[in-house]
C-alpha cells in the first residue's frame, strides 16, 4: 500500500491541474469581448426616418440625393432639408462604392445583377449560391440567376446602383448602395432619371 501513495498523489495532481486548466479556458480572457452574432449587428442598424410633412409636398423635379459612405446613410433632400434619412450598406473592402457627383441613370423595379447571384438547375434549385461570374464556372446542368436588386436606381454605367439589400451595420456589398426595402421604395418613388446624387467618400 505504501508504494501506491506516490502514484495516487501524482494522479491527483494531474487531475487537479486539468480541472484548473479547464476552468481557465471557460473564463473569458480579460479585455476580450465575445463575438457578436449577425442578428445583434443587424439590430443596431438605425431605423428609417421620414419627414412626412415634407414628403407629402415634394416632387421628383426638386429633390436630390446625398449618400454618406462614412456615416452609412443616404438622404433624400429638398434644398438643405432632409426628407428621408435611410441607413445603407455600401461596398466592402476591395469592392468600394464609387464617390463623387452622379445622377440616376435608370430605374428598374425588379432588376437582377448580371455579375453576382446563384447557379440553379432546371428545376430552379440553387446548386451554388453567392457566385461571381468573374471567377466561378457554372456546374454542369446549371444556369446563372442574377441576385435580385429590387427598386434599382442605377448610378454608374458598370452597374453600381441603389437597391434593396441586407444591412449588417457595416459596408458589405460589391459596390452598390444597399437599402432597407421601405427606404429603397420611398427613394425610388421620389426620384427620376436625372436626379442628382452626391456620394461622399468615407474619409
Amino acid at each position: 500500500m505504501i508504494k501506491c501513495f506516490p502514484k495516487l498523489i501524482a494522479a491527483n495532481a494531474i487531475l487537479s491541474f486539468a480541472v484548473a486548466t479547464d476552468a481557465q479556458f471557460d473564463q473569458p480572457k480579460s479585455g476580450l469581448q465575445p463575438m457578436k452574432s449577425a442578428i445583434d449587428l443587424i439590430k443596431k442598424q438605425a431605423p428609417l426616418e421620414v419627414n412626412q410633412a415634407l414628403l407629402a409636398k415634394i416632387s421628383p423635379d426638386e429633390v436630390h440625393v446625398v449618400v454618406s459612405l462614412g456615416k452609412q446613410h443616404a438622404y433624400l433632400m429638398v434644398g438643405e432639408e432632409i426628407v428621408i434619412d435611410s441607413p445603407i450598406s455600401s461596398g466592402k473592402r476591395g469592392h468600394s462604392s464609387p464617390s463623387g457627383s452622379m445622377h440616376v441613370m435608370e430605374k428598374d423595379p425588379n432588376h437582377h445583377s448580371s455579375l453576382y447571384g446563384d447557379f440553379v438547375d432546371s428545376s430552379g434549385r440553387i446548386v451554388r449560391a453567392g457566385v461571381s461570374l468573374h471567377i466561378d464556372a457554372a456546374p454542369s446542368g446549371t444556369h446563372f440567376q442574377g441576385a435580385a436588386m429590387k427598386w434599382f436606381m442605377r448610378l454608374t454605367g458598370d452597374g453600381v446602383g441603389m437597391h434593396v439589400g441586407i444591412l449588417p451595420g457595416y459596408p458589405a456589398s460589391h459596390a452598390c448602395i444597399r437599402m432597407p426595402s421601405n427606404g429603397a421604395k420611398l427613394f425610388y418613388d421620389h426620384v427620376k432619371v436625372g436626379t442628382p446624387v452626391e456620394v461622399q467618400p468615407a474619409s
